[in-house]
């Protein structure tokens, strides 16, 4: 009779066959926090579980109260522990998802987004907060732009492996273009020594090597936000669908929206992207 495995070496396990999979690190630690929960329920190691446990657990999760989509990011690392790396796909057909409902999402007035803006303190907040609205960028793309993604001669800037690993182009406007170069005036580049230019992080975090965090910029949106009196619910995601609403009011193709948003583009490989695309520290 095999043993069962100790709880540590059964995450190691698991941890090693998304890396195999080249699952993103946020979307590794959704899986991990679903599958730790999952085990302090049993009060025991996953690898002894039961169909009566996964129902068990589901049942658990309906009566806590979480949202329906945290239930579902739980439940999805379950089902990875269960197929993928235990092998044990007759308990993962027991696992079923819950649809979220359908919300319209907020989205704020050209003269809030402006308001917002300018109320911004200091320079990095505006540049960054100007680029998740004017570009229609996810948090997370605006922290990981590099100076080689920003094409001056274009007037584009390039996304590079997002979610759902593609690549896009965005329109550059000029007065964007305009801020960035201010902005790079005033960057630091207390930890750019050795990095090669069009590698260097365009909003350099507090740590050697690392971006500004999802997080902080959060943080500057809703600073942002309560100077300048919002205070309806929103989040810096709404500058995202504010982005495209704002568009599709001014009657611009739905298509061409989406393309913006979403399209994957025939971008040369990371590790190229310097070769053609000019620098703002350039300007």
């Amino acid at each position: 009779m095999t043993k069962p495995t100790t709880a540590s070496a059964l995450r190691q396990r698991m941890i090693e066959d998304m890396v195999a999979r080249r699952l993103q690190p946020g979307t590794q630690r959704g899986y991990i926090r679903g599958c730790l929960r999952f085990a302090a329920f049993l009060k025991r190691s996953p690898e002894t579980a039961t169909a009566e446990d996964v129902r068990a657990f589901q049942l658990h999760l309906a009566e806590s109260g979480i949202s329906i989509c945290s239930r579902n990011q739980h439940m999805v690392g379950v089902g990875f522990l269960l197929r993928v790396t235990m092998k044990r796909s007759d308990l993962a057909e027991g696992i079923y998802y819950l649809r979220e409902p359908k919300r319209i999402p907020k989205v704020m007035s050209p003269p809030e987004v402006k308001r917002l803006i300018a109320m911004a303190r200091a320079l990095q907040a505006q540049v960054t907060l100007s680029l998740a609205y004017g570009c229609g960028l996810r948090a997370g793309e605006v922290v990981r732009l590099k100076t080689g993604d920003i094409d001056r001669d274009q007037m584009v800037i390039r996304v590079v492996q997002s979610k759902g690993r593609k690549d896009r182009h965005v329109m550059l406007s000029p007065t964007l273009l305009e801020l960035l170069q201010m902005w790079w005036g005033e960057r630091t580049d207390i930890y750019d020594r050795g990095v090669p230019r069009s590698e260097l992080w365009l909003f350099p975090g507090r740590r050697k090597g690392l971006h500004l965090t999802t997080r902080q910029l959060s943080r500057l949106f809703h600073e942002a936000a309560d100077a300048a009196g919002i205070k309806t619910g929103v989040s810096l995601h709404t500058l995202r669908h504010s982005f495209a609403t704002h568009l599709l009011e001014r009657k611009t193709d739905i298509r061409l929206i989406q393309a913006m948003l979403e399209t994957t583009t025939n971008c040369p490989p990371t590790a190229d992207r310097g070769a053609d695309c000019v620098s703002v520290s350039s300007a």
